[in-house]
């Protein structure tokens, strides 16, 4: 029945009893998310079409709610954490699990719209609903780091005012996707999205954007929410219900009569402790941290948390300020490796191994080649083409960058070479944070590494005797002794582990021995490194 009715999505069901639509449900194909999908909107279209009874429609939208999260969160693999901007698959799978986000908030509301009576706890456990699938839609921007539509944070505020003008604000209520059983109430839900937007989470990976999740989900009971009062000093961050944001400045806010302080006093006591309990070698898993973290990741995530979720602004290591122009951005080891060191990249002479491409060259164009100059290749056959960004500002280690034009995907975290607009050599860099605008362009905050990059070649030495790998790209930074940064040496992603020994060529061959991981990214390790 349900996979018929798949192929006719203009066709509504007709869902008035309990066993109609427990049926319906239990036949989704979970095993199939892109159908699942399909068949709970068109369970959720008929129920917003023809409405059944409110108890019946209300306890039809419960029975949903763990199969709907479950086939969300199996569909949004498909764009977390990826390239921007998305391709057309992995934009189609956006678009979809937003939608179906917001369908089941619409529907928790019009179950709301045909309520009889005003029963407090029915009315917490839809406001509640709402609360969370329309902060499900926000947290969908967040994986995708795509922008945030305009009216999504007013709705969120809506919906709260609502839980507080019936006084359901704080009303338990069940929620069958917590692993302890434990109630939840509308305050926690609304609380636990503004810890998320405060995190950062443009600038988080995937695994710290849901411990970021999974920790506000916890400790939002311990935040409360409160209305100013005319006369009171405000905290420095505040709810403005009026505005279309998280949490604002209170100097902004000209009237007090919409605006909530939050009382974090309680969570600081909470991140103090884990913090001490981390340091006493408690396991994540015992503090309810997670057992898929370490206590170091765990310990820096805090770090990290601790100024923003007790509502202090982030200290800035060097300040920022405009700038205007255009910076020439690159990535790939091939391309930035190119632009570096302004010559194609060649195996070196204790090593050099000639292409079947440079054979057949030679050969083809024999009486029109210096032997002793090396190949030229065209920029353009290899892909080294470089984007143009506009540089919106800068600080002494880093820009933020706007591409509003076509160019290449660039994904978090990603190593870049820049040429800033106003410098005429390329300095290696680092995505910090990334976001996708509604119109279609990109966003991007990049942390220069400190130190005017080398070129250089380097390769794994390999166990087996008389066997050599050829040399890879690679780059070597100077030491900073001044800010603390030894001499480093960046090279693709897997090869670092400690004592590891490489052969790297810069005027010469050194050998080398790997010490410590600095930094890493999705397709580079950067690591110090001792000369033997």
């Amino acid at each position: 029945m349900s996979a018929v009715l798949a192929k006719m999505p203009g066709v509504t069901m007709k869902i008035s009893d309990l066993k109609t639509g427990f049926q319906i449900l239990s036949r989704l194909p979970l095993a199939n998310s892109q159908q699942a999908d399909r068949e709970i909107n068109h369970f959720l279209d008929s129920l917003l079409e023809a409405p059944p009874a409110s108890d019946v429609y209300l306890q039809l939208l419960e029975q949903t709610r763990i199969s709907l999260c479950f086939v969300e969160e199996d569909l949004a693999r498909h764009y977390s954490s990826k390239a921007l901007p998305l391709g057309e698959i992995e934009e189609a799978a956006f678009q979809q699990v937003v939608a179906t986000w917001l369908k089941a908030a619409r529907a928790y509301a019009h179950c709301a719209q045909l309520q009889d009576g005003d029963d407090g706890e029915r009315l917490a456990l839809i406001l509640h609903r709402c609360i969370y699938y329309t902060g499900m839609a926000i947290v969908e921007h967040d994986r995708a780091r795509r922008q945030l539509p305009e009216g999504l944070w007013l709705d969120l505020h809506g919906f709260y005012a609502s839980a507080e003008e019936w006084g359901v604000a704080t009303v338990a209520v069940p929620d069958s996707l917590d692993p302890l059983g434990r109630t939840t109430h509308c305050t926690a839900a609304f609380v636990s999205l503004l810890l998320i937007e405060l995190a950062g989470p443009y600038s988080l990976t995937v695994r710290e954007l849901g411990l970021v999740r999974r920790w506000a989900a916890a400790w939002s009971p311990l935040v409360s929410i409160h209305p100013a009062l005319a006369g009171n000093p405000l905290p420095p961050l505040v709810v403005d219900l009026m505005h279309d944001s998280g949490l604002r400045a209170a100097n902004d806010c000209l009237q007090t009569e919409n605006v909530r302080r939050v009382d974090i006093a309680r969570l600081a006591a909470q991140i103090n402790e884990t913090k001490r309990q981390l340091q006493k070698k408690i396991q994540p898993m015992q503090l309810g941290l997670g057992e898929d973290c370490t206590s170091a990741q765990c310990h820096r995530l805090l770090d990290r948390l601790a100024r923003p979720w007790c509502l202090l602004r982030a200290a800035r290591r060097f300040r920022r300020h405009r700038a205007t122009g255009i910076a020439k951005v690159c990535s790939g080891f091939t391309a930035m490796h190119y632009y570096i060191s302004g010559t194609e990249f060649s195996q070196p002479e204790n090593a050099r191994i000639y292409s079947r491409q440079e054979f057949d060259n030679m050969f083809t164009f024999r009486h029109g080649l210096d032997p002793t100059q090396g190949l030229e290749v065209r920029r353009s056959h290899l892909g080294l083409a470089v984007d143009d960004w506009e540089v919106l500002d800068q600080s002494a280690n880093g820009f933020r960058l706007l591409r509003s034009t076509a160019g290449r995907r660039l994904a978090p975290e990603q190593l870049l070479a820049i040429c800033p607009h106003d410098g005429s050599a390329h300095l290696l860099a680092q995505v910090v944070w990334l976001m996708q605008e509604q119109g279609g362009g990109l966003v991007a905050g990049v942390a220069a590494l400190a130190g005017k990059p080398q070129a250089v070649a380097a390769r794994q030495l390999s166990q087996s005797a008389g066997h050599a790998d050829s040399y890879s790209r690679a780059f070597m930074l100077p030491a900073f002794p001044a800010i603390g940064e030894e001499q480093s040496l960046v090279i693709p992603a897997g090869w670092f582990y400690p004592d590891r020994l490489l052969e790297v060529y810069v005027d010469g061959v050194w050998r080398v021995r790997l010490q410590q991981l600095l930094s890493e990214g999705p397709d580079f390790e950067r690591v110090t490194f001792r000369i033997t």
